[in-house]
């Protein structure tokens, strides 16, 4: 569905993607992880044939943007970081209006748009201004909205950023179902938990490069350990009580209110650091997760 290899893509003398393979396979959720600045955002209006590249090889659906960025297009299927609904038209009519863009006859139009509706839980509120709607509602319309021409490729970026947790797992619920359908899926997301629920795979970009890719499995069996101990404590320095721990599991970090320990068994790391350094206030053993991989990948600074 997607196809890359060298892909450059610069703004002056600044290079935004450096020089990236990836390639995504038909109904596949693929994702694109990074800091802020990192390439991810540049790369995907690069997928979406709205930006050029510098310099590279790219095949979106088996042909050239260049060439043949319309039709392309009229199989994409984009929903933006921000919502950019109409606020003069009804939530239905936002749909009818866009499905018409794509040569829909009308009557069609309608039958879609109330497929959709249905689809995302909006068809009560089908005669209503958008306004009015809440975030999440405005959310799932503009899915909705990016699915009206049937696509086979939907970009999808950061699509429940600013949501509350149940607004959130909908839409989760609704992409779920439309990777079932063979539909392809491409997202941007900060929210580690999402890449885990979403995607099949996903590369980790930073600086303009990708720096790991693979399933969320793999790259947390790659990049770090199966448990995390969370250690927490009253006047010590966790820098310092960092140094007594060394050795201690595969590896310690030290952060200002915590140290963690990156272990294969956690409670025999827990153990040990009892028996290293002073008694923690609080011991935490969890699962190695996503964003472990990222922050161990892209570093704790903030990046602006």
């Amino acid at each position: 569905m997607i196809f890359a290899r060298g892909l450059v893509k610069r703004f002056g003398d600044f290079t935004a993607v450096d020089g990236i393979d990836l390639s995504v396979a038909p109904g596949e959720a693929f994702g694109f992880l990074g800091p802020n600045g990192a390439g991810k955002s540049s790369t995907m209006r690069m997928i979406g044939c709205v930006s050029l590249p510098t310099a590279g090889e790219l095949r979106i659906l088996g042909m050239d943007p260049a060439r043949q960025g319309p039709a392309i297009r009229a199989r994409l299927g984009v929903c933006p970081q921000l919502d950019n609904l109409d606020p003069d038209l009804t939530v239905e009519e936002n749909l009818i209006t866009y499905a018409r863009y794509f040569g829909m006859p009308r009557g069609l139009a309608r039958r879609r748009a109330a497929e959709l509706l249905e689809f995302v839980r909006l068809a009560d509120r089908a005669g209503g201004k958008v306004e009015p709607l809440s975030g999440g509602m405005k959310r799932r319309l503009t899915i909705a909205r990016a699915l009206v021409n049937e696509p086979d490729i939907v970009l999808l970026d950061e699509p429940t950023t600013g949501l509350d947790p149940q607004a959130r797992h909908l839409l989760w619920e609704r992409l779920f179902q439309l990777k079932r359908r063979g539909v392809t899926l491409v997202l941007t997301t900060h929210y580690m938990d999402e890449a885990e629920q979403l995607c099949d795979r996903l590369v980790v970009m930073d600086g303009g490069r990708i720096v790991a890719q693979g399933s969320p499995r793999a790259l947390i069996a790659e990049h770090s350990t199966p448990e995390v101990v969370e250690l927490r404590y009253g006047q010590e320095s966790p820098a310092e009580v960092a140094v007594k721990l060394a050795g201690v599991g595969r590896r310690v970090d030290a952060l200002p209110d915590r140290v963690l320990v990156y272990a294969e068994d956690g409670d025999a790391a827990a153990a040990q650091a009892h028996e290293r350094g002073p008694a923690p206030a609080s011991v935490l053993v969890r699962r190695s997760t996503l964003e472990d991989v990222f922050l161990h990948l892209t570093g704790r600074t903030l990046v602006d």
